[in-house]
């Protein structure tokens, strides 16, 4: 069974389901080529009210927006970011996800996704691990970028990593952050990074509980409604199959739900 299921306000309020958000996953990865500005244009385009995308950083400390900790599956490069500098980095190019062909586009700094996005909607922003463990310093370089740009209050950060989320609340309590979970598996138990303990107490800090949709249960969604927890639930690529009373909608078809 273990197996199969494993194959920016700063406030905590419940909202109804008729104001639930629609989040672009990596900026509508079914839209365009995941996590490049632009997908991010294309999900702005798409009406989406928040733009949903990953970070990691270089071995010469920079921000940078991918999924994976490598470019191997979205460029026509090959390496770990973490052990790429920024030059190197931005000498592949993102592939075109219906070809596969290499286009003219570089994946972007979180600054220049940034500056794109800012005041055409929110952000989720996922902070990533390396394979090694966590980056270290990329929480604050993180909210660094973030509050130099004015968006602190525009910008959600979401992670599985438990630490991640810890860091980003004593250096930023005001920063919103919200929890990555694939499910809970029974009361006290859920698969994030591991199987791992789960309650709302643990999570107080955290204004949402982020889920896989399709192991989100109606039940699920009460319990944190009345623990005082949002729900968002990832990733939903069909309005038929969201589940009742979510807070928001994780997808990589944002044009669907906004139709």
């Amino acid at each position: 069974m273990l197996a199969a299921l494993v194959a920016a306000s700063c406030s905590s309020n419940n909202i109804a389901n008729e104001d639930m958000k629609i989040i672009a996953h990596r900026g509508g990865a079914l839209l365009g080529n995941e996590n490049t500005l632009s997908a991010f244009r294309k999900g702005i385009e798409a009406g989406a009210d928040m733009i949903e995308l990953d970070v990691h950083l270089t071995a010469d400390g920079a921000v940078v927006v991918c999924h994976d900790e490598s470019v191997d599956r979205t460029t026509d490069g090959e390496g770990r970011i973490g052990d790429m500098t920024l030059s190197d980095f931005k000498s592949v190019h993102a592939l075109d996800r219906e070809t596969g062909e290499p286009t003219d586009e570089t994946l972007p700094t979180l600054e220049e996704a940034l500056d794109l996005i800012k005041g055409h909607a929110d952000i989720l922003l996922e902070i990533k691990r390396s394979g090694s463990g966590q980056y270290g310093g990329l929480e604050r370089k993180v909210l660094d970028l973030v509050a130099s740009k004015g968006m602190c209050g525009n910008v959600i950060i979401q992670s599985f990593d438990d630490c991640v989320l810890e860091n980003v609340h004593l250096l930023a309590p005001d920063v919103r952050v919200e929890k990555l979970i694939v499910c809970r598996l029974f009361p006290g138990v859920c698969i994030d990074n591991g199987i791992n303990s789960f309650s709302f107490e643990k999570y107080n800090f955290c204004a949402s509980i982020n889920s896989m949709g399709a192991f989100t249960s109606k039940r699920f969604v009460r319990d944190c409604h009345r623990a005082g927890k949002e729900v968002k639930i990832w990733t939903v690529n069909s309005p038929g199959r969201v589940v009742p009373g979510v807070d928001g909608v994780i997808t990589n078809r944002p044009d669907l739900f906004r139709k």
